[in-house]
């Protein structure tokens, strides 16, 4: 793996540790609140912070995955170099459509 991915998959780890952090306490916060769904969409709807949140979340996340499944790929197959690449883009671009996806689903009025 090139050291440009190397870096770029670290600097994505690094920011999902304080995303995953505060998904998990919204998660605890909830669950001992007893939110139902609803009301937890409630409190999302047309929030630019959510959508911001979770949109560097899923950002994050599909970047992360697609060059560790590069790297997977590389180390499992004999695929070259363009075709990794190739798998690597399209696996990103399809987490980063479902990701943005379900955001816009908690936090699109």
């Amino acid at each position: 793996m090139s050291l440009r991915l190397y870096a770029l998959q670290r600097m994505t780890a690094a920011l999902m540790i304080p995303l995953i952090a505060g998904h998990l306490m919204v998660i605890f916060y909830a669950t001992h609140n007893g939110l139902a769904a609803a009301e937890i969409l409630s409190r999302t709807r047309g929030s630019l912070f959510w959508a911001a949140f979770y949109g560097a979340f899923v950002g994050a996340a599909a970047i992360h995955a697609a060059i560790g499944l590069r790297s997977v790929a590389s180390d499992w197959t004999r695929l070259k170099p363009g075709a990794l690449n190739g798998l690597m883009w399209g696996a990103g671009a399809i987490l980063l459509a479902l990701g943005t996806g379900a955001v816009i689903a908690v936090v699109m009025p």
